[in-house]
């Protein structure tokens, strides 16, 4: 079973941000004083301006709830998932048993809203990866299943489809660059699985970087809110006054109280056309390490300003180094775009699609020069343990299924008469299809779909040409008995 990305993770306890956040409440807490007493240092010439109407998030809120998602989500655990998890297991029944650990199922929960008229739905990537089932609530309790259309690891965001009738409630797509620090928001979700909440708050900074995993680590640029994100929250909407979605959700600091964390809905709606078209995002590469240029950079490098990204290190055989780009290059411009920082850098080239040629303007030793290089596709960094790749499947093992041809030994094991041929079942996985089913171990597959089978390699065969989602016939044969069997095809 792939791990999931579980919130409490993503809430971290970074000490160092932790620190920094204790510290500014301790600071701010030190000198309060009331309203009254702060407007008296005001100049009368420059009056502070105070604003005599807040804005209405009752009307904005009764807009928006209808629109936005409770997510739940269910996964199965196999034994080898339950040992990592419960690591206090007696060494000896890890190795020895003395039974077998069944599979267990877990369950998530997160937020999500739609997008679409047609049941497209925004939520974080975390809270559906790895689950093998998942459910969306409105807010009228409906309760319908989704599925997933893509995901995305490194910007934590995934689209899923609710399998519904009709058309949905939708949220309009803001602009999250003009977003101000200061500007009122409001988040919604469903936090703790309690229901669907409100909070609200302003944009307490923006490109904030929190280092949550390998594979965010080059795209964060949160938008960081103290309008309250609890566990649940996840892929819920930050929205702005207007009633427009500004940013997605995704974390907060459990060092500090109010830090919250969306990612700007711009970073979404770059990506959605991909996770429609392709089921994921796929980046141009150019294969560097880069930083920002501080004041002490822009001094040991004898440079005009500090716009731009500078270089650290070129990864062996990757486009740049290729195109003779050198540790200690300023990159400050792409196909005659000017690049700023870091940041703009890692967006331009993401961008554009792999095998895309650039011209690349640098810095080097005082000097302006253009170099081309050839993009590659960009790997997704730190794949999770929920990622690996499994070892292919039989398809009876697909569906929980241990099966064998029927030999004299078998059959007198099982009692399996002579004149029923077909495959007989060892072994049924827990919580599998087969065993929600009710197939059993000594049943004798006599048909799939109507049509006989003899032996194990007829059965795959004839299950591998059935495509994901099928719902496929069993004949079983049991003491004596003849019975069907529906399952569907993972």
């Amino acid at each position: 079973m792939r791990r999931r990305y579980p919130f409490g993770r993503l809430a971290w306890a970074a000490a160092a941000l932790a620190g920094l956040a204790a510290g500014l409440v301790l600071a701010g807490g030190a000198r309060l004083a009331p309203v009254g007493e702060a407007q008296t240092g005001a100049s009368p010439s420059n009056p502070p301006v105070v604003s005599r109407n807040l804005p209405d998030f009752a009307l904005l809120a009764e807009q928006a709830m209808p629109a936005v998602l409770a997510v739940t989500t269910e996964d199965v655990i196999s034994s080898r998932d339950f040992r990592r998890i419960h690591p206090d297991l007696d060494p000896f029944e890890f190795f020895f048993g003395p039974n077998r650990i069944p599979r267990q199922k877990a369950f998530g929960a997160g937020s999500a809203f739609f997008i679409s008229a047609d049941g497209l739905a925004l939520t974080n990537n975390h809270v559906i990866a790895g689950a093998d089932k998942i459910y969306a609530v409105t807010n009228d309790g409906t309760r319908m299943e989704a599925r997933v259309v893509g995901r995305d690891p490194a910007t934590d965001l995934a689209l899923i489809k609710v399998q519904g009738k009709g058309t949905f409630p939708f949220l309009p797509l803001g602009d999250s660059d003009t977003l101000k620090v200061g500007e009122w928001v409001m988040a919604v979700g469903n936090p703790l699985g309690i229901g669907h909440t409100v909070t609200v708050g302003v944009v307490s900074g923006k490109g904030r970087t929190l280092r949550l995993s390998q594979a965010t680590m080059s795209f964060e640029n949160f938008i960081q809110t103290d309008a309250a994100i609890n566990r649940g929250n996840s892929g819920g909407p930050l929205m702005n006054l207007k009633g427009e979605v500004v940013g997605i959700n995704t974390a907060m600091s459990a060092g500090a109280e109010n830090m919250g964390f969306a990612v700007p809905v711009n970073t979404a709606k770059a990506i959605l056309p991909q996770l429609k078209e392709k089921g994921k995002v796929v980046r141009g590469y150019l294969g560097v390490n880069i930083a920002n240029i501080s004041a002490d950079d822009q001094e040991a490098f004898n440079l005009p300003s500090r716009e731009g990204a500078l270089v650290h290190e070129v990864m062996e055989g990757s486009p740049a180094e290729k195109a003779g780009i050198q540790h200690g290059d300023v990159i400050v411009g792409v196909n005659g775009k000017p690049i700023k920082s870091q940041r703009e850098l890692i967006d331009t080239v993401s961008a554009l699609p792999p095998g895309t040629k650039v011209q690349l303007e640098i810095i080097r030793d005082g000097k302006r020069k253009t170099l081309t290089a050839v993009l590659a596709e960009r790997k997704t960094e730190g794949v999770e343990e929920d990622e690996e790749k499994a070892a292919p499947k039989e398809a009876a093992a697909k569906l929980g299924l241990e099966v064998a041809n029927l030999s004299p030994r078998l059959r007198r094991e099982y009692n399996v008469p002579n004149s029923v041929d077909g495959v007989l079942v060892t072994d049924v996985e827990d919580l599998s299809v087969a065993d929600e089913a009710g197939i059993a171990p000594g049943d004798v597959i006599l048909e799939v779909n109507g049509k006989e089978v003899n032996s194990v390699d007829e059965f795959n065969a004839r299950l591998e040409q059935l495509r994901s989602g099928q719902v496929v016939r069993l004949y079983l044969y049991r003491q004596g008995a003849k019975r069907f069997a529906v399952v569907r095809m993972p």
